[in-house]
């Protein structure tokens, strides 16, 4: 993890690696739950049986249940000193390149893209690509957006 003691400190690391989060195993407990919280029970992510003959061979993680990985990854990569908070302003370019399996470790790596004075504070884009201990093509890419306020 990088520890940055300001936000000038943060936006003069634009075009940079943060850092790489710790591995997170995603289990069909998180999946369900994710599944009753947002109401998609599609079988590919619910039904392990039916899944086992499907294109996945088994069930596999909702794309946005990997997306909303990304705050409990992003603070394993980097942090901020001397804020007062930090704010969630969206996400840019959300990809999913390939199917997150039940069972599988996946971790995240953030990228500062930009940074850009607000009022009060700074808003940075890092890019999060998450990917698995498999290697290949990463589950998720995603462009989040963060207002840091000092």
């Amino acid at each position: 993890m990088t520890t940055y003691a300001s936000l000038a400190d943060l936006a003069a690391a634009v075009g940079t690696e943060l850092g790489t989060s710790e591995w997170h195993t995603i289990d069909q407990h998180q999946v369900d739950l994710f599944a009753e919280a947002t109401g998609d029970h599609q079988w590919i992510h619910v039904d392990p049986e039916r899944a086992k003959s499907g294109p996945f061979g088994g069930t596999i993680a909702h794309g946005y249940l990997t997306l909303s990985l990304i705050p409990v990854l992003a603070v394993q990569c980097y942090q901020v000193e001397g804020i007062r908070m930090a704010v969630n302003y969206g996400s840019n370019k959300v990809r999913f390149p390939s199917p997150v399996p039940v069972g599988s470790q996946v971790r995240a790596t953030a990228e500062l893209v930009e940074t850009e004075e607000v009022p009060g504070g700074l808003q940075a884009v890092v890019r999060f690509t998450i990917s698995g201990r498999d290697g290949g093509k990463p589950h998720c890419v995603a462009e989040t957006i963060t207002r840091f306020y000092a």
